[in-house]
Parts: structure tokens; C-alpha cells; sequence
């Protein structure tokens, strides 16, 4: 059964992502009122990513604090931590990491989809929860610590509280920061194939149970297995934002996409350019922004920040899990402090300080993942 919230402050969070649910189911679970914002329009308006590791010491202590932890690990697939790295000259094993043996401490970080994921939080919530369809197109704190929502038909609302959850280019950021997103110099060319074991056995052999790379300087390889046999393979470049403009390449033509990079793979081995050649989905171009680190701001009461909205990192394994983590630790500052200021500032206290280092760390992860240079 779904809890029923008591009335109380009146609490925004402004984007259905996996961060700003989080923080409205713990909410919820202690019997708090919450109203969730989000701009599509359904929660299928459109695909939500691919797998997930979630750690033991931040996304799944988020789901334990939510108390879906037991529903999470009968979705997960501990199978997919498995990591194989492989040349790409010739595809062969450089390095090989298995999952954890069974019952091996620490918990592990097994692999979920991002849909999975959210679905379980979407469910977990009280009816009405979130109001879909709702585009907020700013904030504005108010002199008596509350905060104003401007929406896209017009409309004004007034909250005690309003969590910028909304991620990369968030329309809450401003009310704290005048910081914007800028390119790291990583584009991923995602696409994907289905029914992989059947329709593509060599590539699903390739990959294994988890995930692949192979990679060279400034050109990297990443295959994913997904639930329900579906492999999901970015295709990370270290290129000008503009590439496929330089190049003559209309991005809507999958045929010159495909053309212009197997040029880009020239000299790699044929098993691994079978993910350039036989994708079952289109390409879809996503350029790679992070916000400044650090990236802080001084304290404003009425409105405050998490996941991408407060750290956009590159997508190297953290973010989604300091996301849900946040949500969880400003959640539980919001039921155990006196009052909506002294919580906030509680939580940022903890939350800009591990972001500054997890950005740090998530920069030099991208370095590692698509070398400018030979190592």
C-alpha cells in the first residue's frame, strides 16, 4: 500500500527524475506532503536511458531509506557487473572482470535499467503525486522565504519549499546560480540492437553478461547489456560539438552517420565496427556537458538543488546515484530538523562538498574513457 501524506508545508520538486522521486517517496514514507513537477507528459513520453550500477553506500542506501531496496534487487541483474575490455585492433581480452560471488560483502552494484528504476519510484508514490504535463519555466524567492514558480501557460504557484531536481538545464538553477552547462569536449553516438543472443550472437558474446570497451585515442567503444536481450552501445568521440557539421553529415541521414563513422573506426577490428554497421536503432547524437566544479552557491532560503540541477557530472557512474542519495539525505533533513531553512542548510552542508569531489572524480573518469593521448 502507498503511503498517505499528512498535510504539512507545501514542498515542489520540480522533475520526475530518479533524484527528485527519491526524495518525495522518503517524504511520503514518513508522511509528508509533496507535489512532484514534471514537463512531459506521461511517464512514457519518452525511452529513460539505459542500465544503472547502483552503489551500496549511495543508490541503494537511498532505496533502503525509501524502503524499496527488497523490490530493487529482485529487478537487478547482479550478473551485469560483469566488464570486458578488449583491443581494438584485433577484439582481443585485455581485461576481464566478473560479478561478485554470491553473498560477497559489500553489496555489490548491480545493474538495473533507468526505466526499471524509475517505474518501482513512480509506483511507490500516492496517486496525483506528480503532476505531469507541468512546464516550470522559472523561480523567483520571495522576501518571506518562500519561493514562486512561473509556469509555460502563465500561471504562478507558491511553495515553502521548491527542490530544483529538473537536471541539465535546469530552470531553477538561476534562482541560486548564474553557472550554465558547457561541452567537455565528449560527444556519445548512442544506438542499440535487440533480441541480441538470437538477432546478433556475436556481438552478445562479445559484450558478455555486462558491459564492453574497447578504446583508443579519442575514440571509445561502449556496449551495455540491457534487460529483455537488448544491448545498448555509445559510441564516445573526443570531437568538436560541431562534428558531424564539419564534416558535411546530416544527422538525420543514418546512412552518412554510418559512413562517416566507420571512417572515424578506420584501422579498428571488424567485430567491433559491427556495432557501427548493425545497430537496430537510429543514432542519436548526445554531446556531454558538465557544469563548472565546484560548482556552489550561497544559501537562499526557499529553494535548493539536487542531482544534474545542482552537479551535472559526466555519465560515468555516479550521477544517478548521487542523485537518488541526495534526495534521500534532503528528505530526511526535511523530518528530523525544526524547521524547512534549518534543513536545507543541513543539506547542503553535506551535499555541495561530496559533489565537489564526485565532479572531480567524474572528470577524470571521462579522461580515462576517451583518451586524448596515448597513455
Amino acid at each position: 500500500m502507498n503511503p498517505t501524506p499528512a498535510r504539512g508545508p507545501r514542498i515542489a520538486i520540480v522533475g520526475a527524475g530518479l533524484g527528485g522521486l527519491t526524495c518525495a517517496r522518503v517524504l511520503q514514507r514518513h508522511g509528508r506532503s509533496v507535489t512532484v513537477l514534471e514537463r512531459e507528459a506521461s511517464a512514457d513520453a519518452r525511452p529513460q536511458g539505459g542500465t544503472l550500477d547502483l552503489h551500496a553506500d549511495t543508490g541503494q542506501a537511498a532505496l533502503r531509506a525509501a524502503g524499496l531496496l527488497d523490490r530493487f534487487q529482485a529487478l537487478a541483474r547482479p550478473e551485469g557487473e560483469e566488464w570486458r575490455v578488449l583491443d581494438f585492433a584485433d577484439a582481443a581480452l585485455l581485461a576481464h572482470q566478473g560479478p561478485p560471488a554470491a553473498g560477497a560483502d559489500g553489496g555489490g552494484r548491480p545493474e538495473i535499467d533507468r526505466g526499471q528504476l524509475r517505474g518501482l519510484l513512480l509506483d511507490s508514490l500516492t496517486e496525483g503525486t506528480v503532476r505531469w504535463g507541468r512546464a516550470v519555466t522559472g523561480a523567483t524567492p520571495l522576501p518571506d522565504g518562500t519561493c514562486r514558480l512561473r509556469f509555460g501557460d502563465g500561471a504562478t504557484e507558491d511553495f515553502d519549499l521548491v527542490v530544483g531536481a529538473d537536471g541539465a538545464w535546469s530552470r531553477i538553477r538561476p534562482a541560486l546560480s548564474p553557472a550554465v552547462p558547457r561541452y567537455t569536449g565528449v560527444t556519445f553516438v548512442e544506438t542499440g540492437f535487440d533480441h541480441c543472443d538470437t538477432r546478433h550472437p556475436d556481438l552478445a558474446r562479445l559484450v558478455g553478461n555486462g558491459s564492453m570497451l574497447a578504446k583508443g585515442i579519442g575514440r571509445t567503444l561502449v556496449a551495455q547489456r540491457n534487460s529483455n536481450g537488448h544491448i545498448r552501445a555509445y559510441i564516445a568521440l573526443r570531437e568538436p560539438r560541431d562534428w558531424h557539421a564539419a564534416a558535411g553529415v546530416d544527422l538525420g541521414d543514418q546512412q552518412a552517420v554510418r559512413a562517416h563513422l566507420l571512417r572515424m573506426f578506420d584501422g579498428w577490428d571488424e567485430r567491433l565496427r559491427y556495432i557501427l554497421r548493425n545497430g537496430d536503432s537510429a543514432f542519436v547524437n548526445r554531446p556531454l556537458y558538465v557544469l563548472p566544479a565546484p560548482h556552489t552557491w550561497e544559501h537562499v532560503p526557499g529553494v535548493t538543488l539536487l542531482g544534474d540541477a545542482a552537479h551535472l557530472m559526466p555519465p560515468v557512474g555516479l550521477g544517478a546515484n548521487l542523485a537518488m542519495l541526495e534526495g534521500a539525505d534532503l528528505a530526511h533533513a526535511l523530518v528530523t530538523e525544526p524547521g524547512i531553512d534549518d534543513a536545507v542548510r543541513a543539506y547542503e552542508g553535506v551535499m555541495l562538498p561530496r559533489s565537489i569531489e564526485a565532479a572531480t572524480g567524474s572528470a577524470q573518469g571521462l579522461d580515462h574513457l576517451v583518451p586524448a593521448t596515448a597513455s
